[in-house]
């Protein structure tokens, strides 16, 4: 089937690794036009080299996403060689540990909402205008922590079930020029699970196993139908599907992509 993104300009926030640059990799795959953003612009730069050796035309731009300057600046600048076009936004970026709500501080929630939340408010009004005018879409990477919470993140959920309002409200008040839709990941085996104080690393403390053992241990004990963590290019292929015409009629949807982990009907 074609998803007509030959050709499209992506814009994804986030895009050094996991989801991002599985996003990056797969929009590749389609003819798509990359335009990328991170704070670690070693991996953008990785990333850049990879993508531009498969053919892809991309550009990257680092900056930090936790503010509105740094949103807005990055995007100029990575926008500039497309002439400030864009067609897609992807917002991804984000951050997360596991805490009790007691551990929890105001400057971890302050921090994961500027990151997880308000980001993708910034870069969504930064682009919006050129969105419209092209006819594009947005998709969201949200989290099935933002239907069914987790009492050790918190923070976490409460910023992705925030992504989940932002998403809706967009898609009623951008129609029918701008599709909004979001996806909401369970557990997938990236950055955030694998790097340093990640869930992993936390879980293995917890266990008392080592890191891969504990957190397939913890996908045991969660009881997910498909029994495993998803890797991020399973969320990829579901962005990409928003993102492009296949998906023309759908707006103001979220796509669980959490192995079944997620009871609820709706």
């Amino acid at each position: 089937m074609d998803t007509k993104l030959t050709g499209k300009i992506v814009l994804i926030t986030g895009a050094a690794s996991g989801i991002g640059l599985a996003s990056a990799r797969a929009f590749a795959g389609e003819g798509s036009r990359l335009a990328l953003i991170d704070i670690d612009e070693p991996g953008l730069r990785a990333a850049r080299t990879e993508l531009v050796a498969s053919g892809a035309q991309v550009a990257v731009a680092g900056a930090d996403l936790s503010t509105r300057d740094g949103v807005e600046a990055g995007i100029d600048a990575v926008l500039a060689p497309f002439d400030g076009a864009v067609d897609v936004l992807v917002n991804n970026v984000g951050i997360g540990h596991v805490k009790s709500f007691d551990e929890l501080s105001d400057d971890d929630w302050q921090s994961t909402l500027e990151v997880n939340f308000f980001s993708y408010v910034h870069a969504a009004r930064k682009v919006l205008p050129q969105l419209r005018e092209r006819g594009g879409a947005i998709v969201n990477n949200a989290s099935a922590l933002a239907i069914q919470p987790d009492a050790k993140q918190a923070h976490y959920s409460a910023s992705k079930a925030a992504v989940l309002v932002l998403t809706n409200t967009l898609a009623h008040a951008e129609a029918p020029r701008v599709r909004v839709n979001a996806v909401a990941a369970g557990p997938i085996w990236t950055p955030m699970w694998t790097g340093p104080g990640g869930a992993a690393e936390t879980l293995a403390e917890l266990h008392q196993l080592a890191p891969r053992e504990a957190v397939d241990h913890e996908i045991s004990l969660r009881e997910i139908p498909l029994a495993r963590i998803g890797e991020p290019e399973e969320v990829a292929n579901v962005i990409v599907f928003l993102a492009s015409q296949l998906a023309s009629f759908v707006t103001g949807s979220v796509y669980r992509v959490d192995g079944g982990m997620v009871r609820a009907l709706a």
